[in-house]
């Protein structure tokens, strides 16, 4: 009897170790950064199109997480809908991906802010977390191989010639 209760603490030990390591994996946080290939993902956007990464037909990608409430993200949006005018004939998409729950309120911040670049929302966050986005915004360029060529954290001066000076080497 003594030899059955050995064998079965220490299997209730090893499956107790197994269900500790897997949970524990699931706990973390994935977190995207430069050099790592970019999650996958599907939006439909404001005007109905269905679009994944592959869609983008060999261009500069960049995905911009922000909500409507997010002042950092108010105040990068003129720049980045500037930015999205001025490139977008010269091999860059943008792509706003929303993390507001609240529709209307997202709705009028496209108009408010007269944003023209793709957007969709994504009100559970689960794009932005598979990204690792923890704060909005939060940006990632993507290369037409799917492979996030540089990450920007928090509101971006997408005009600031700096940046646009290491876009035209990502081009």
């Amino acid at each position: 009897m003594k030899r059955t209760d050995t064998i079965l603490a220490g299997g209730v030990a090893v499956l107790a170790g197994l269900l500790v390591w897997v949970v524990s994996g699931t706990l973390t946080t994935p977190v995207v950064n430069a050099g790592d290939k970019a999650p996958k993902f599907k939006v439909v956007t404001e005007d109905g199109k269905t679009l994944t990464p592959t869609d983008f037909g060999g261009k500069l990608l960049v995905v911009n997480f922000w909500a409507s409430w997010c002042e950092p993200c108010i105040l990068e949006t003129p720049s980045l809908e500037e930015f999205s005018r001025q490139f977008s004939g010269k091999g860059v998409v943008v792509l706003g991906i929303s993390g507001d729950s609240n529709e209307k309120r997202y709705k009028d911040f496209l108009s408010r802010y007269k944003v023209n670049f793709e957007t969709s929302r994504d009100p559970d966050s689960g794009i932005a977390y598979s990204y690792g986005t923890t704060q909005f915004p939060d940006s990632y360029i993507i290369d037409p191989s799917g492979k996030v060529v540089e990450k920007i954290v928090n509101a971006q001066n997408w005009m600031d010639p700096q940046f646009l000076d290491r876009l035209q080497k990502m081009l």
